[in-house]
């Protein structure tokens, strides 16, 4: 059969709206099966770890959290069939075009104005989660003036830092000939990997502030686990997560010289030391069993396929025509493709969840074998669950396409088979 520009039209819709109708159908199942814990539906098993009101405010927080995302997956939907095919991005590349010609730093203006203007129409429903849903259980601590400064630097952030990298990947496209794709991924991945290894000095501290972990027995015995380990790392810095929300969490950042451990303060003011040992161990677990350098390596490897997979597409005549460009233009079949990565990326989310919880249990098991014993592992993990008001009992198909960890129940039971 002839491919032709309706077709792609047709089928790119579909996939839309086949999304959006997946997303609508697992929340919905996801609300009720956590709606039953309300009636009395729960396991022996969580009646034994979880106090009542504990119980009661995490099914209130699941389910007003769900509420959201259907609101938040409808708007992504209508605004993607909106952008894709009312016409606004062949008249804004013109646009653009006419104002600032065709210079590979035109293009990339033209690109980052499209981002920005998308980014800026989910403001709204972002303030919204924090001001009201994250407030009314308790977690938001961010000032309106602290919330918007961060919107303002991320902005600032994109500028800086996205306006020359697209301006180098166009200036490639126009020169580089029919394997523009592998110069520019190799490009984009290059800057990545800066990016990751400056972030801890000088961006994430603009965010954040961070101080050194005073001197004493945390301090201590954090370090021999460091070095046990073998993690080695240059200091553990508490991060003020406590400005922003009382959520908590750890973690390591950097490479080389620019490693660091990483606490919340919040967290230090949740767990006792033999937990926050614990959750240190699981994290320095990702580090040994090399979860992040996999986990970069795919992102790397997705990204090469998107680059090529935009070069083909831009060749193909049935293509730009539908959204509204001329056969042949690479800039709009990228920014298209860039559109649609998340409508794809939806339907291969289960495997990328199940590899991420695999490296969660095997991180679990990494710190009981460190520590030999599971219990303040188990212990953190119970603190955790409650104080963050996480889905204790999700519906299982929910699961496959959405949590990156196992549940509270099955990592306990993982954890304390451990010999």
């Amino acid at each position: 059969m002839h491919v032709t520009a309706q077709h792609v039209a047709t089928a790119v819709a579909g996939l839309i709206l086949l999304r959006w109708a997946a997303q609508m159908l697992l929340e919905h199942l996801n609300r009720r099966h956590t709606a039953r814990l309300q009636t009395g539906a729960l396991p022996d098993a969580l009646r034994e770890r979880v106090e009542a009101t504990t119980l009661a405010r995490s099914v209130e927080y699941t389910l007003a959290r769900s509420r959201l995302h259907q609101i938040e997956d409808t708007l992504d939907a209508l605004v993607l069939l909106v952008v894709l095919f009312s016409g606004v991005l062949p008249w804004s590349h013109q646009r653009f075009g006419a104002w600032l010609g065709a210079a590979p730093w035109a293009t990339a203006a033209w690109v980052l104005a499209v981002g920005l203007a998308l980014s800026a129409v989910a403001l709204p429903l972002r303030w919204i989660e924090q001001f009201r849903l994250e407030a009314r259980f308790g977690f938001n601590t961010a000032t309106q003036r602290t919330w918007w400064l961060d919107r303002l630097k991320g902005l600032l952030l994109v500028i800086v830092l996205g306006m020359p990298l697209l301006a180098l990947v166009f200036q490639i496209v126009a020169r580089a000939g029919p394997i523009w794709w592998l110069w520019a991924w190799l490009t984009w991945v290059g800057f990545e990997l800066l990016v990751m290894l400056v972030a801890p000095v000088v961006i994430l501290p603009w965010f954040n502030r961070f101080t050194p972990l005073p001197e004493g027995s945390l301090r201590e015995r954090l370090m021999r686990l460091a070095a046990r380990t073998g993690f080695r790392a240059r200091n553990i810095q508490v991060m003020d997560g406590s400005r922003r929300s009382r959520h908590s969490n750890a973690f390591f950042t950097g490479f080389g010289r620019f490693r660091k451990i990483v606490l919340f303060d919040t967290l230090i003011e949740q767990l006792d030391e033999t937990e926050l040992e614990a959750v240190l161990a699981h994290e320095i677990a990702h580090y040994q069993r090399g979860h992040l350098v996999k986990m970069v390596s795919v992102s790397v490897l997705l990204s090469g396929a998107g680059f090529y997979a935009a070069a083909w597409l831009a060749r193909q005549d049935w293509f730009a025509p539908a959204f509204g460009f001329a056969p042949g233009e690479t800039a709009p079949a990228l920014l298209v493709c860039a559109l649609l990565a998340g409508v794809i990326g939806f339907w291969f989310a289960p495997l990328h969840r199940l590899w991420l919880r695999r490296c969660e249990y095997e991180a679990d098991a990494f710190a009981a074998r460190v520590l030999e014993t599971a219990q303040p592992l188990v212990s953190a993990l119970r603190k955790l669950t409650g104080n963050n008001l996480g889905n204790l009992s999700p519906h299982p198909l929910y699961g496959v396409f959405y949590h990156s960890h196992p549940t509270l129940l099955e990592r306990e039971a993982a954890v304390t088979q451990i010999k």
